[in-house]
């Protein structure tokens, strides 16, 4: 974190898909970083009737990005409250799945892969030979049985990740964020935070970590850490006499619900390398000029990277960048009512939300300059942890 290369590596991972209901581009790009440390999981197709995105924001090193990217999804679609179409808990165990899937001789040795310390073939990790019994090899995605071996005793990976995820089942749209990756919601031309930035100095947060006995030094957990929520980073989670949801640091997502509607133009999940250049109503507002010229949603997550770039190393534009589109298709019924919950981020305060996409609202929009990125994004709807 912090290390930049002497010139930015501007290529580009894109890629475009679409549905009956909706199309989707994305794209990731390393910048001035020393190394890339995002992923990103796009399912148009995570059931017959589900589509699945999410982006996830690794920091310390790449793998439990990775990991997320690999097995998030499946933990969602495999737990019994998505079958019952309870996708809000399924999403919110999925989260901490992740801590308890990365403990053990089978989670150190597939973080070990996917922070490329290993060689997969030969199983030589950093001068030690570990050669896994055949039987351990297999993949056994859905139960994840435990392995034994030299690190059985591993609690889990010192780096960590953000993860925001977006999950579209016809007419509902289930969010799931940990971290300050951030998903936004065009609405008729308005953007709405579908997630909160969890940083420290938000009361609910800081309260936890005082309780579970850490400290804020310079808006870092522990002076360390700016984030508040967070898959890995097991340092912060060491507390046996605390469940997962009340640790320094936790990977309990906050869940929001909404219902689709036919004012609802497009989705975007994006990385913080995005959020520290452009508000979430700067970005709604470029991707809707875009849309006017430009039908590849893919180009349109480049030509936002383009202008985020930093022209020196050093502040703002410099992270990695990862971002998805996703254009819902019409035509959506009207959307049900929703309740606001509190601005997070870098946001001004807000008036009430439309109580539906039938009766919109005119709120007052921040016009301070772009330099502050003062905000007035509002939020459709929030549903409590579970």
């Amino acid at each position: 974190m912090g290390v930049y290369l002497s010139t930015p590596k501007t290529e580009k991972f894109s890629e475009d898909g679409e549905n009956e209901n909706l199309r989707y581009g994305l794209s990731s790009m390393q910048g001035w970083r020393a190394t890339m440390e995002d992923a990103h999981a796009a399912y148009l197709n995570l059931d017959n009737c589900t589509s699945f995105f999410g982006v996830y924001d690794g920091h310390g090193g790449k793998a439990v990005s990775k990991f997320c990217a690999k097995y998030l999804h499946q933990q969602v679609l495999k737990h019994e409250a998505y079958s019952a179409g309870d996708i809000g808990t399924s999403a919110q165990k999925a989260f901490l799945r992740m801590d308890e899937m990365m403990r053990g001789q089978r989670g150190w040795r597939e973080l070990a892969v996917l922070g490329d310390k290993m060689d997969k073939f030969s199983g030589m990790i950093e001068g030690l030979i570990w050669s896994p019994r055949s039987s351990e090899v297999k993949d056994n995605h859905d139960d994840w049985t435990s392995e034994e071996g030299p690190h059985s005793d591993f609690h889990g990976p010192t780096c960590g990740s953000t993860a925001c995820v977006a999950i579209i089942r016809n007419k509902q749209l289930v969010v799931a964020n940990a971290g300050d990756s951030r998903c936004v919601l065009s609405r008729k031309g308005q953007a709405y935070n579908l997630s909160k930035d969890h940083k420290p100095d938000l009361e609910v947060e800081k309260d936890r970590i005082l309780k579970a006995g850490g400290f804020i030094q310079v808006g870092r957990v522990n002076g360390s850490l700016n984030l508040a929520r967070a898959i890995g980073d097991v340092e912060f989670k060491l507390n046996k006499a605390l469940p997962a949801e009340k640790q320094i640091v936790t990977a309990n997502p906050d869940i929001n619900s909404i219902e689709l509607c036919d004012d609802d133009e497009f989705l975007v999940l994006a990385c913080d390398g995005i959020w520290d250049c452009l508000s979430s109503q700067q970005l709604v507002d470029y991707v809707r000029d875009q849309l006017a010229m430009e039908t590849k949603l893919s180009t349109i997550c480049e030509r936002v990277f383009d202008r985020c770039l930093a022209p020196v190393a050093g502040g703002e534009g410099c992270d990695n960048m990862t971002m998805i589109l996703v254009q819902f298709k019409k035509p959506y019924k009207a959307g049900a009512s929703v309740p606001e919950h509190p601005s997070a981020g870098n946001q001004s305060s807000s008036r009430d939300v439309p109580l539906s996409c039938d009766q919109p609202s005119e709120p007052e929009r921040s016009h301070a300059d772009t330099e502050s990125q003062s905000e007035a994004e509002r939020n459709p709807a929030e549903i409590e942890s579970k």
